[in-house]
């Protein structure tokens, strides 16, 4: 597993040793963030970034590789916060980063900041989770006006757009769909 593009690009990320934490494989990182350059006028460049159930973090440090100017990741799992850790200090970023240990589907209102614009969520497929994530960023005010949000589901999986958020384009790759949200339209 490595960082596909920006300033780190080629760089290696510490890979889970067990099935609990499933990162998004480096192909479907470069598609995703193919699509946010060419399709969304580069809403990596400057971004905000929430990477919710990050694990290894690599769709939030890809975004900071790629010019965001902050990460933060949310994951409940030791695993995955160890994984980050790593991941982090091996690239620096410890200054532009943010680990929290939470729950992703109940965030709680956001502490005084300013809202994210990109969100990133990869939760376990199957468990209908990204609905609920994505109710717990809009109800605790962790979205600015505006926002994307990216969700990587099981292609089979239905995944209810909330209200508040619009559909913009869902994208089949194999297995996996990823859904490209906008917030508050």
């Amino acid at each position: 597993m490595r960082i596909v593009g920006g300033r780190f690009k080629g760089r290696g990320l510490k890979s889970p040793a067990s099935s609990i934490v499933r990162p998004t494989s480096d192909r479907l990182r470069e598609t995703i963030f193919n699509i946010l350059a060419h399709g969304y006028d580069d809403a990596v460049e400057d971004a905000r970034v929430i990477d919710l159930f990050a694990g290894t973090g690599a769709l939030g440090l890809e975004a900071l590789s790629r010019g965001a100017s902050l990460g933060i990741f949310v994951d409940d799992s030791n695993e995955g916060r160890a994984l980050l850790r790593a991941n982090i200090e091996t690239l620096g970023l410890a200054g532009v980063t943010r680990i929290l240990r939470r729950d992703a589907t109940k965030l709680g209102p956001m502490p005084p900041q300013t809202p994210f614009t990109l969100a990133f969520l990869d939760p376990p497929y199957s468990r209908d989770l990204a609905p609920r994530a994505l109710i717990a960023l809009r109800d605790g005010g962790w979205l600015a006006d505006g926002a994307l949000c990216v969700v990587e589901e099981e292609a089979s999986s239905d995944v209810p757009v909330p209200d508040g958020f619009k559909l913009l384009d869902r994208r089949e790759t194999g297995d996996t769909q990823v859904l490209f949200l906008r917030f508050g339209i």
